[in-house]
């Protein structure tokens, strides 16, 4: 404890001025063996470009602190191995240093009008089988000035080929227009119906079926 006078440097200062006086006094042996060591710390840094024996940009290597501090990083050679720094280098060689993507040719192959047939037929029996449903508002006023509960509901705004031209793509993806629908009027009340497809006659009838048709149900919300 008497040591501790010596303050900072108290291990040179025992060795320095140790005279007789402190002979009958026993030191650690270790007092003596610290003397002269180092502690070589490295730093781990991630290159920024090419060094000669040292890496290549975007090695992760070790340096000397001194050597990063004084020549490294104020040249922006280096960059210190952070999460930061490392999502940045990356990010930055893909705008700068882009992967060549091999060119292929692409070739475009024309449907035949045997298979524009078939898909046509497909649509046509998809709209056969299918039955379309909507749910729009009923006019309430004429609703309950009905003569009898057996008389249709009205609605209050009627259903138009453009309507149903837009509900078959939204519930069966098929496209159509409005020429390929026999609709005399505008449906304006709630009911089933079935109305008649005006289709290609090269497209082949199922058996026992006069005329391709669609069946269509209106709700009341």
């Amino acid at each position: 404890m008497g040591y501790l006078q010596f303050g900072r440097h108290g291990i040179r200062q025992i060795i320095r001025f140790r005279d007789a006086s402190y002979d009958n006094v026993m030191i650690n042996p270790l007092l003596y063996a610290s003397q002269g060591l180092r502690y070589n710390r490295k730093l781990q840094v991630i290159l920024t470009t090419d060094i000669d024996k040292l890496g290549k940009a975007g090695d992760t290597v070790k340096v000397a602190p001194g050597y990063f501090r004084n020549h490294l990083m104020p040249k922006l050679l280096a960059v210190p191995n952070i999460d930061k720094f490392a999502y940045l280098l990356a990010e930055q060689r893909k705008i700068y240093q882009p992967t060549e993507e091999t060119k292929q040719d692409v070739t475009l192959v024309k449907e035949s009008k045997e298979d524009i047939m078939k898909e046509y037929e497909r649509a046509a029996l998809r709209l056969d089988k299918a039955k379309l449903v909507l749910r729009r508002l009923i006019d309430v006023q004429k609703a309950k000035s009905r003569a009898s509960k057996a008389d249709p509901l009205e609605l209050r705004s009627v259903v138009t080929k453009e309507v149903l031209v837009a509900e078959i793509a939204r519930q069966l993806c098929v496209n159509i227009a409005p020429e390929n629908l026999h609709l005399p009027s505008p449906l304006s009340a709630v009911g089933e119906y079935e109305v008649p497809l005006r289709l290609p006659r090269s497209i082949p009838l199922p058996e026992g079926k006069i005329n391709w048709s669609l069946k269509v149900k209106i709700r009341s919300r």
